[in-house]
């Protein structure tokens, strides 16, 4: 009876992974035996065998079974354990599940659930201070090429980084965006060194997209709209420097379209605090001031979407 049990059960399990990957059997069918074993199975290759351990190039690192980009090779650190190492990934690509021990944490890929390896928190490795631990053999590698130098950067400020992260990563051809610093004269700045007011940065957020689904202007006018650009002294009630609304450009033709945009609201009455600054270096905030309101729930409290285009 309990080998007839054991039976049935692994039946439905195999099912249901059946069913998991369904959409993408015709790739499935194209992995090897031990592919097979590591994405599907979940299996583990051996450390410091795989093709990715020691890559260092520019590229994007996807999903072998949906092609779904993950990791970007500026993510990517040397944490000599003998597989991959990534301290972040790309915003909503990886879904995180406890394993059934309790002892670590499974990640696989959110969309359509391979098997990538684990994730471990609290090593003090990097300042983001995680590590997905990846097997090389879940993964495609993509070079930088004339398509992925295509990848562009934007930032903005506009109060705390939360809220404009929010509503920036919901832009579809956003990419990812970050919470961090820039304008300042300190190098890598920490979270109360900045509110203090003792590093002359304002709190920023750094837009990576794809130009080719989404333009520069757009993510502007989007910005614009989602804070009080006549607000002088902060954001809502975030009063003080590091709170203050400005874009950092880093070409002609991005200031000139900032400069048209608050012409336009200037126009419909609007008295613009907006600054146009150059960009300066930019540093990533703290770990656990990433997507925010994806991680503890809720909408922005100092920000809202009001039409003004």
């Amino acid at each position: 009876m309990i080998q007839l049990i054991l039976t049935l059960l692994i039946m439905t399990l195999t099912s249901v992974q059946a069913q998991n990957f369904k959409p993408w059997q015709t790739n499935i069918e194209k992995l090897s035996a031990f592919e097979k074993h590591v994405l599907i199975n979940k299996g583990t290759e051996q450390a410091f065998s795989g093709e990715y351990v020691h890559t260092k190039e520019n590229g994007i690192y996807t999903c072998k079974v949906c092609d779904t980009p993950l990791y970007k090779s500026s993510d990517k650190f040397d944490s000599h354990c003998g597989w991959p190492s990534f301290d972040d990934a790309i915003p909503n690509a990886i879904k995180e599940i406890p394993d059934k021990d309790g002892k670590r944490t499974e990640i696989v890929c959110a969309n359509c659930g391979a098997h990538m390896g684990h994730i471990f928190k609290g090593e003090g490795l990097t300042k983001k201070n995680i590590r997905h631990c990846v097997n090389s053999v879940s993964l495609k590698f993509k070079k930088e090429n004339n398509d992925t130098k295509k990848i562009a950067k934007a930032y903005f400020a506009g109060g705390c980084f939360w809220g404009v992260e929010y509503y920036l990563e919901q832009i579809k051809g956003v990419i990812e965006v970050t919470s961090g610093y820039m304008g300042g004269k300190v190098k890598n700045p920490a979270y109360y060194d900045v509110i203090r007011k003792n590093t002359g940065h304002l709190e920023t957020v750094e837009v990576i997209y794809d130009p080719r689904q989404v333009s520069y202007e757009t993510l502007a006018k989007t910005f614009f709209e989602i804070h009080d650009p006549t607000q002088i002294d902060g954001q809502g009630p975030d009063i003080g420097s590091q709170y203050l609304s400005a874009v950092f450009v880093k070409s002609p033709k991005e200031r000139k379209t900032i400069k048209k945009l608050i012409n336009i609201l200037e126009s419909n009455g609007l008295k613009v605090a907006t600054k146009i600054l150059d960009k300066t270096p930019f540093y990533a905030a703290e770990s656990y001031h990433q997507d925010h309101y994806t991680r503890k729930g809720g909408t922005p409290y100092c920000h809202r979407r009001v039409k003004r285009f």
